[in-house]
């Protein structure tokens, strides 16, 4: 007898309808054969359910089974097919109505005592399962509530094979479960820092906005302890919040990876990630031999923190210029080619010499310039270029740092880049574009317009400071920015000329 289940392939962060057939016959020498593209825990999973079917009490005759995944040019992995393997081999047995497994889509990992275990990926699969007007889902207990993130998709959640059955053949039907989203997506404005804490850099948290205004990627140098690491750890907080798209986006991204938290099934807030200097390539962009997702589309919609740029490995840097200008990572291999999203704002924070008191007038410097420019030249003038905003953060005085007058608090920052951001909304409306990083060519021309004084201006500050022409252009992004924030309608000098002092590294070089 044939049966039929349906389940779903990851590909990216996106799933696939398969259709998994199971065909079993008394004819023949019993083997059990699995076709289809299935990769290496795909093909395991026979031991796996064969084990989980007998510790749960069905006993199948001496048989021959086959089992096709389809489409057949396409590449399933990972353990999530074990559930729906198993429910088919029992209705291909006459065990359970083959009939009832119509309409409903099924994920989830069996340990060998038939107990569900948590599956990564559940939330794209819940989308494609209500893409392909399921009736139901079965998911394991532990995923429930990430399944239920999806509206208008019925969710059940079984602890074991013995309770998926039992509720496929009706004799004891699940409750389906009710979503917790609500109270989650309360609390994604609460946090438990403030940029009210950071005491002085009034000039950094001046830069800190119009970065955020307008997506722009920054970078701070300066001495150690000058608060360089305080203030970029504060930058999600006064980022506008997450649209629920926007979380759906992210919350996919994590439940790829298998990095998200049971107790918080949607990610409500903005994503930060700082990781550490020894990462690799794949680990910073993504891959693998089975590709995940990287720390880059782990902070997508967020904050990438590189602390201590230098320190990275040149490779590793270097592969970031490609998703900072098309926001997207795409991996490709023989067989497939696979892409993640990766819209994120860059913070980076590095010394500005080895011992890092080049700029500390308490601290002498020990480096040569030999050393420095050694030091320096580890990131490349590309990447650079990138990096919209080089901002030298000093150390704090003392009378500053006992000083208790308040300063400027997340929320206040957060509601002039707000209006900033609605601003580039209307501007953009109706085009190919949210923020203005992402001005170039001739959306730059049309809502950048400079007079003979600005192009005077610039004119000079371009042939003195030898600046590139994506330097340039982001000069003209930052200046937008500037005047929005500002509320001001044009771009005047003044805007300029403050851009041109956000180019901090551009006007080092030189010298």
């Amino acid at each position: 007898m044939i049966a039929r289940a349906g389940c779903g392939a990851l590909l990216g962060i996106d799933a696939h309808k398969v259709e998994l057939e199971v065909d079993l016959t008394r004819q023949g020498i019993p083997a059990f054969t699995m076709v289809g593209l299935a990769e290496g825990a795909v093909r395991e999973s026979k031991e796996r359910v064969m084990a989980a079917l007998k510790n749960s009490g069905y006993k199948l005759p001496p048989c021959r089974i086959t089992v096709n995944l389809a489409p057949a040019d396409m590449r399933k992995e990972g353990a999530g097919f074990d559930l729906p393997l198993a429910l088919g081999v029992l209705a291909a047995a006459e065990i359970i109505p083959a009939q009832n497994l119509d309409g409903l889509f099924f994920a989830g990992e069996l340990s060998l005592t038939g107990e569900l275990k948590p599956a990564p990926g559940i939330l794209p699969l819940a989308v494609t399962a209500k893409q392909s007007r399921a009736r139901g889902m079965l998911v394991p207990f532990v995923n429930r509530v990430e399944a239920s993130v999806v509206e208008g998709l019925s969710v059940f959640a079984p602890r074991s094979l013995s309770e998926a059955a039992a509720h496929v053949c009706g004799e004891k039907i699940l409750d389906p479960v009710k979503p917790e989203i609500s109270r989650i997506w309360e609390q994604r404005l609460v946090s438990e820092i403030d940029f009210d804490e950071v005491k002085g850099q009034e000039h950094a948290k001046r830069a800190i906005a119009i970065a955020a205004a307008g997506n722009h990627n920054i970078l701070f140098t300066g001495p150690p302890g000058s608060g360089k690491s305080m203030l970029s750890k504060r930058v999600p907080t006064v980022l506008p919040p997450l649209r629920f798209s926007e979380a759906l986006e992210v919350t996919k991204i994590y439940s790829v990876a298998g990095r998200l938290d049971p107790e918080k099934p949607l990610m409500a807030t903005r994503p930060f990630r700082s990781p550490h200097h020894t990462i690799s390539d794949a680990g910073l962009v993504g891959g693998g031999h089975h590709p995940k997702p990287g720390e880059i589309s782990l902070a997508h919609r967020g904050v990438l923190f590189l602390d201590e740029l230098p320190e990275f490995k040149k490779n590793v840097l270097e592969v970031l210029r490609q998703p900072l200008e098309d926001a997207r990572v795409t991996i490709s291999r023989a067989a497939v080619s696979l892409s993640y999203p990766a819209d994120i704002m860059l913070v980076a924070a590095m010394n500005p010499c080895p011992c890092g008191f080049l700029t500390d007038p308490r601290n002498p410097c020990v480096c040569s310039p030999v050393q420095i420019q050694r030091y320096r030249s580890r990131i490349s003038g590309p990447l650079l270029d990138r990096i919209d905003l080089h901002v030298d953060v000093p150390a704090v005085p003392y009378a500053e740092l006992k000083s208790k007058k308040p300063g400027l608090s997340s929320l206040e920052m957060r509601q002039k880049i707000s209006e900033a951001r609605k601003l580039q909304a209307e501007r953009y409306h109706g085009q190919p574009l949210k923020t203005n990083s992402e001005l170039s060519g001739k959306w730059l021309e049309m809502h950048c317009p400079l007079g003979p004084q600005e192009h005077d201006f610039l004119e000079r500050a371009v042939s003195s400071l030898g600046l590139s022409a994506r330097a340039f252009t982001r000069i003209l992004r930052i200046a937008r920015t500037i005047a929005d924030i500002d509320r001001i309608p044009q771009i005047g000098p003044a805007q300029l000329a403050e851009a041109v002092n956000y180019r901090a590294l551009d006007r080092t070089r030189v010298f």
